[in-house]
């Protein structure tokens, strides 16, 4: 097999890295020109992107709600316990819950989440 039709075969697999510095070198120009139209403008736009930024991960990470149609697991130890955090790593869902009364002790529960079949 020719190098060409092993080529057209696989296709070449895009890049992360690249994608973002696409985007970085973008947002440069964006705020070279802005600064370049007024100084005023391009303080008064780094400020607002710097607080949409700070806005939306603050907003992604005070939701310790869990996912959609996944139930909260229940223990004897937990009755009560208000929920601190949930996290979604390699299929498994992690809960972590504390009492109301001791914030500092946290238990942890560990649960495959299921995939839907459908």
């Amino acid at each position: 097999m020719s190098s060409r039709t092993q080529a057209e075969a696989e296709p070449e697999e895009r890049s992360r890295a690249a994608g973002a510095c696409v985007l970085v070198v973008l947002a440069g120009v964006v705020t070279a020109v802005v600064f370049a139209v007024s100084v005023t403008a391009g303080v008064l736009a780094v400020w607002v992107v710097g607080a949409v930024a700070l806005w939306r991960s603050v907003r992604r990470t005070a939701n310790p709600a869990p996912p959609p149609g996944v139930e909260r697991p229940s223990c004897r130890q937990c009755a009560g316990h208000e929920l601190v955090g949930v996290k979604d790593q390699k299929g498994m869902l992690i809960y972590t819950s504390a009492p109301p009364d001791r914030p500092n002790h946290t238990h942890v529960h560990v649960v495959q989440r299921e995939v839907n079949s459908e």
